[in-house]
């Protein structure tokens, strides 16, 4: 049943994209399988470059799999969250499938305009792209703090410059050992 409402709000957007069906037009009948722990989606393109539900067994020539973390990576960002798929198969098909999934685009505003008008729908696209950026720089913002109070102000993690002093003064001491070894040695000789 998910498989259904997933496959049909990609169609949606596809549907607003003709580049994309395009594209994905010339793989008609190939079959791909996307995979997020724990939910698994199988499709078909359709000659037209939609999507249909995969039926059957047969295997999927592509398998896009996304670690279950992804819902987490893509409040980092929509390439963050993209950069952690791996994709399996045929690499033409693959190649084609991962441009479309990373440039396409839901025009949500065009959606609103016919409930609200495009008035109505503009502003409130507006309110939330504005939205969308506060979260992200607030996003931002918490992992850098974290960031500093993990290295500043509650050490929990050693600075760069301090390992690198560090890793001097090991090799200095290293070196002070070996001396005193070789001076020992002709002390005992």
């Amino acid at each position: 049943m998910i498989e259904g409402v997933f496959v049909a709000g990609l169609n949606h957007v596809l549907g607003q994209s003709a580049w994309a069906c395009a594209r994905l037009a010339p793989f008609a009948g190939r079959r791909a399988r996307m995979s997020m722990p724990p939910w698994q989606l199988d499709f078909e393109i359709a000659e037209d470059g939609l999507l249909t539900p995969a039926t059957g067994g047969m295997s999927a020539d592509v398998v896009v799999s996304l670690p279950a973390e992804t819902p987490f990576l893509a409040l980092q960002g929509r390439e963050k969250a993209l950069q952690a798929a791996r994709v399996e198969g045929n690499a033409e098909f693959a190649t084609e499938l991962a441009f479309v999934l990373r440039n396409l685009r839901w025009d949500y505003e065009e959606d609103m305009s016919r409930a609200v008008g495009d008035i109505a729908a503009h502003r409130i696209a507006g309110t939330l792209r504005s939205l969308a950026a506060w979260q992200e720089q607030a996003a931002r913002n918490l992992a850098e703090n974290l960031a500093e109070y993990v290295t500043e102000e509650n050490p929990l993690v050693a600075h760069k410059d301090e390992l690198t002093v560090f890793a001097a003064d090991i090799a200095a001491f290293k070196a002070e050992v070996e001396r005193a070894e070789r001076h020992l040695a002709r002390l005992r000789s």
